[in-house]
């Protein structure tokens, strides 16, 4: 079946700039509440943020690149500048010589236990407080269901 080319209704369009608008303004001002309180960037929060949880604070280079949603190029660069900065390192893996992993620092351990404070507070500032528990379950379902398979 060719792509549609009939245009977006005015119902449709709202929907779709609303969710664009939210996530670059929300995502713009968590990522300056970043910089001005800690230094680093709200992408470099991530990285720290998924190898903090992982088990051994450490991930394969791919898998950290799947899960901050970079490409395996752009994750490298952002993890050039992590280790340049002491917040991360790079092993060999154990089982494949070839692949590598990022493991997070005692140093970026401390940024991202003081930046995840700083974080949080945003992410309910900005957005969370906006909404009543029902409304934040029911955006929850919303919010998933273009994620899952019909």
């Amino acid at each position: 079946m060719p792509p549609s080319t009939t245009l977006l209704n005015r119902r449709e369009l709202a929907a779709w700039r609303g969710m664009l608008r939210v996530h670059a303004e929300i995502t713009r001002e968590l990522d300056a509440d970043l910089l001005a309180e800690h230094g680093i960037s709200l992408s470099s929060y991530e990285v720290l943020l998924f190898l903090a949880d992982a088990p051994d604070g450490q991930l394969r280079m791919s898998e950290l690149a799947d899960g901050v949603l970079l490409s395996r190029s752009g994750a490298t660069r952002l993890v050039d500048r992590l280790v340049r900065d002491g917040l991360v390192r790079r092993e060999r893996c154990e089982d494949d010589a070839r692949g590598l992993n990022a493991l997070i620092t005692p140093a970026g351990r401390q940024l991202f236990t003081r930046a995840r404070a700083t974080h949080l507070a945003g992410v309910r500032r900005l957005y969370l407080s906006r909404f009543e528990d029902a409304e934040l379950d029911q955006l929850g379902d919303l919010m998933a269901r273009p994620l899952t398979d019909a």
